[in-house]
């Protein structure tokens, strides 16, 4: 059985939009990596690419030859079912989420006090 691919599209676009909603709306930088472990295990099963979700993830799977391959004609549209998902999501977080710069701050940990004090080395 092959699924159309505007199907595979739209399941790609999904599963990027949820995912950089995985990756904000968690809020802490200690649930973050569950978080988005936690997504891409259950992606992988309603997505068409068993969860790319990333364009160079898509790209690099084009190189391959197993089962979650791609065919190298399919990136394009991959790519950019991925980019229309990024921008949506972004969107729906700015609209549900207004603080979201906020909770991006708390999950990006600087790595010493010079970052923590916003100067540059």
């Amino acid at each position: 059985m092959t699924i159309p691919l505007r199907r595979r599209l739209l399941a790609e676009f999904v599963g990027t939009a949820l995912l950089v909603a995985a990756v904000v709306g968690s809020g802490r930088a200690a649930v973050a990596p569950a978080a988005v472990g936690a997504y891409i295990g259950a992606a992988y099963w309603f997505t068409s690419s068993t969860s790319f979700a990333n364009p160079a993830v898509t790209i690099g799977r084009a190189f391959t030859d197993t089962f979650a391959g791609i065919a190298p004609a399919s990136v394009p549209g991959f790519v950019l079912a991925q980019l229309v998902g990024l921008a949506v999501g972004v969107g729906l977080l700015a609209a549900l989420y207004p603080d979201a710069g906020t909770a991006a701050d708390q999950v990006v940990v600087p790595t010493d006090e010079d970052a923590a004090a916003g100067r540059r080395s």
